[in-house]
């Protein structure tokens, strides 16, 4: 049965409230988006069709030839899994928000852009310090795109011998070719240093290059996005490749207000302090490290029972935050 046939079955039979004859249309849709190799939409549109008590939980997905139990030369050097969290879920500046709905617009509307003679842009790096979100931020542009999130794995690709770092690399980029999926390297740095760099070697220089060829290949359905800790440190031909570059930088007061405000109704736990007072005594610490500061509050809150008030535990856990150990004291 065509789509347009069991769009117009599921509308028909939705309205009639005929329960068993929608389910057999979704199920032909699921079906159909398989073929098509949709495989990230058809597990939600499955998903959909479950009671709440069965929601499925994230797993890891293994890639055929590439990890898991494949059976490919090469094992373990990627992870791919379905990512569960939505774009609306981060705390972002509108630019950044807006820069992204463009990629993911461009994505869902190819065919037009193809009609055109264009490509719609497919290559983004991420660039600030660590703890800001470029790692949920990649999640999040796959989860709104419907597709798997594929990650690299730098312990199993990165070999000691010459050329094998390269021909690992290229089985990533030829796996990834067979799908939609945004493949994700995280501290890309790790694989796009300026190769002026003297210090480096000639190994690395031939990574940089053979990277460059397999990113210029890829066709503009499968999204790379890289993230980076020091953006500095990349070859300037590396970046001329990624057609949206943004800078997550750290959270600004309002940002973690917001950010508190989540945690706190997410884990329904009352703080006893003002969001905006909190955000106040963190600012300046990125996201992660707020997060793992309210949860700290919220562990103590249920443990002592205090979920309504906990204002006493979140004044204490203020003290051990301004007394804990930081980088720089490990140096004197």
């Amino acid at each position: 049965m065509a789509q347009a046939d069991i769009l117009v079955e599921l509308v028909r039979t939705a309205t009639s409230g005929d329960q068993l004859a929608f389910r057999k249309a979704a199920e032909s849709l699921i079906q159909e988006e398989k073929a098509k190799g949709h495989r990230i939409l058809a597990e939600r549109l499955a998903k959909s069709l479950q009671p709440l008590t069965n929601q499925v939980v994230r797993r890891s997905l293994p890639a055929p030839g590439l990890n898991g139990n494949g059976s490919g030369p090469h094992k373990d050097l990627i992870f791919e899994t379905t990512p569960e969290r939505s774009l609306s879920s981060l705390v972002l500046s509108d630019e950044i928000t807006l820069q992204i709905k463009e990629l993911i617009e461009e994505q869902h509307r190819f065919e037009l852009l193809h009609a055109y003679n264009l490509r719609p842009r497919h290559r983004l790096l991420l660039a600030g310090p660590p703890g800001n979100g470029k790692t949920s931020l990649a999640e999040a542009l796959a989860y709104e795109l419907m597709y798997p999130l594929i990650t690299i794995r730098y312990e199993t690709l990165v070999g000691s011998y010459l050329g094998e770092t390269s021909g690992r690399l290229k089985q990533v980029f030829d796996y990834v070719r067979t799908q939609r999926c945004v493949l994700f390297f995280d501290e890309f740095e790790t694989l796009g240093k300026e190769r002026g760099d003297t210090h480096e070697t000639g190994e690395i220089k031939r990574v940089v290059s053979s990277l460059l060829l397999q990113l210029d290949q890829l066709p503009d359905y499968a999204v790379v996005v890289a993230a980076s800790n020091h953006p500095e440190l990349l070859d300037r031909a590396v970046w001329r490749r990624f057609q949206i570059r943004l800078e997550l930088p750290l959270p600004t007061r309002e940002q973690l207000q917001h950010f508190i405000d989540e945690v706190s109704h997410r884990c329904q736990v009352q703080f006893g302090i003002t969001s905006e007072s909190l955000a106040t005594h963190l600012l300046g610490h990125n996201f992660s490290e707020v997060e793992e500061f309210c949860l700290g509050v919220v562990r103590r809150a249920i443990l002592d029972k205090k979920t309504k008030y906990a204002k006493s535990i979140t004044q204490h856990k203020l003290e051990q935050w301004r007394t804990r150990l930081t980088p720089g004291q490990t140096d004197k």
